[in-house]
């Protein structure tokens, strides 16, 4: 699950991704559809979408192993390394779940010292804008239309 800021002052954009039955998805849809300050809840299929989670590491500054240093690693996985303290430093890498759990795998031997990965962010490959969605809504006095409906 992830909570952003969106291009409408005022509004904010939950992403929630599930792995269900289409019936529990659209039953789901029902329910958000419902809360009071829901403008709209919209369902779409991965090809339908851009996104990208990010995850950052810690590792100890000075770690290496079998010769290699982390900031070749780093380097090769598109990474990029974003503090270095006294003691360790902060990998950040964007990417799908499973290129940032790829590079987890890799800096473990490493003595990782935290890790952490955010839910997904992602935006529709559609041509709708929000603030159009928002005022067709308002026009009609209900927060169930649907992604179709542009």
């Amino acid at each position: 699950m992830n909570v952003s800021v969106t291009e409408v002052k005022g509004v904010s954009r939950f992403t929630i991704v599930t792995e269900t039955s289409k019936d529990m998805i659209d039953n789901i849809v029902k329910q958000i559809r419902k809360l009071i300050d829901v403008l709209g809840a919209f369902v779409y299929e991965e090809d339908q979408i851009f996104y990208q989670e990010i995850a950052l590491y810690k590792v100890p500054k000075y770690a290496i192993v079998d010769g290699k240093s982390i900031e070749d690693l780093v380097s090769k996985s598109g990474a990029r390394i974003l503090v270095v303290e006294t003691d360790y430093m902060i990998i950040e890498k964007t990417g799908k779940a499973r290129e940032t759990h790829d590079l987890y795998q890799k800096l473990e031997p490493f003595g990782l010292l935290e890790f952490i990965r955010s839910g997904r962010v992602a935006i529709s490959k559609s041509t709708r804008k929000t603030e159009a969605y928002i005022k067709e809504l308002e026009a009609s006095n209900s927060n169930k239309l649907s992604i179709k409906d542009f």
